[in-house]
């Protein structure tokens, strides 16, 4: 059975098929093609960025370890046998400080996974003048044995004008 359509049908046929074809190939071909090419666009964006994150972590980590030998170079140069302790004690008879220590207690302390230890020692200095301590923390934080003051407290003596107390907790890494 055939069936017999009109010029008019036939070209209504043919217009329907084309608007089906072009339907398909708009919706199943061009807009995937659209799609991918916009989130390839968006993951490289992303890629970039994480590149340009991974490079900044890269140079602050090379500033950092930079900064590691340089200190690690720094105590190993220490003299043989030093100790916080006898390191403060000799800087206090420099400046003339020696006398007025009412207290040094040293402490030892240290993380599982670190190599290094903090080796600290906690010092009461009584009626000192200002010059006279402030010589004594000068030398303390300019010595190369990479030496620094953690905690100050200073108040003023009530037996003295012009003298202070101070208490001083002084730590050192140590291998």
């Amino acid at each position: 059975m055939a069936i017999h359509l009109s010029r008019r049908e036939k070209y209504a046929v043919v217009i329907g098929a084309g608007f089906i074809c072009l339907f398909v190939f708009v919706q199943f071909i061009l807009f995937p093609y659209f799609d991918k090419r916009e989130r390839l666009t968006r993951a490289l964006q992303v890629k970039t960025k994480m590149l340009e994150d991974m490079r900044g972590l890269k140079s602050e980590y090379d500033a950092i370890q930079k900064s590691a030998d340089v200190s690690k170079d720094r105590l190993s140069r220490r003299e043989e046998g030093f100790t916080l302790f006898s390191f403060l004690d000799k800087l206090a008879g420099q400046t003339g400080v020696k006398e007025h220590i009412t207290y040094m207690k040293p402490s030892i302390s240290g993380r599982k996974e670190s190599p290094y230890k903090t080796s600290s020692v906690e010092m009461k200095l009584q009626a000192v003048s200002m010059e006279q301590l402030t010589a004594y923390l000068y030398m303390v934080e300019t010595s190369k044995n990479r030496v620094r003051i953690k905690r100050i407290s200073i108040s003023k003596t009530g037996k003295q004008e012009g003298f202070i107390d101070a208490v001083l907790q002084v730590e050192t890494l140590v291998i």
